[in-house]
């Protein structure tokens, strides 16, 4: 994800997850829509940011794994963590991103 000063611009609960192959990470040859659910790798929730590129906060069907497995940008928390933010946070709020 880019560093710096970025705003949320849409909270999702219980969103469904496109897979898009314009991604370079992406191993798909068409679009496919994964429905909402806990298993959904975009968790329970989607918080977009106002990067443009994909990127944003969401929770993560295995919270065991948070902190420990490869991301391609997007901020992992666990569902509960990203239930509990999304209910903190509303269209516009800034985000600041640092290095790490």
């Amino acid at each position: 994800m880019p560093s710096g000063t970025h705003t949320v611009t849409r909270v999702a609960i219980e969103p469904s997850y496109t897979v898009n192959p314009k991604y370079e990470w992406v191993k798909a040859d068409r679009k496919m829509t994964i429905a909402p659910g806990p298993n959904n790798p975009a968790g329970l929730v989607w918080i977009d940011l106002s990067t443009g590129d994909g990127y944003g906060i969401h929770g993560v069907p295995d919270p065991e794994n948070v902190g420990k497995t490869f991301s391609h940008g997007c901020i992992h928390l666990t569902n509960w963590d990203a239930l509990a933010l999304a209910h903190l946070v509303k269209k516009g709020t800034p985000v600041e991103v640092t290095g790490g």
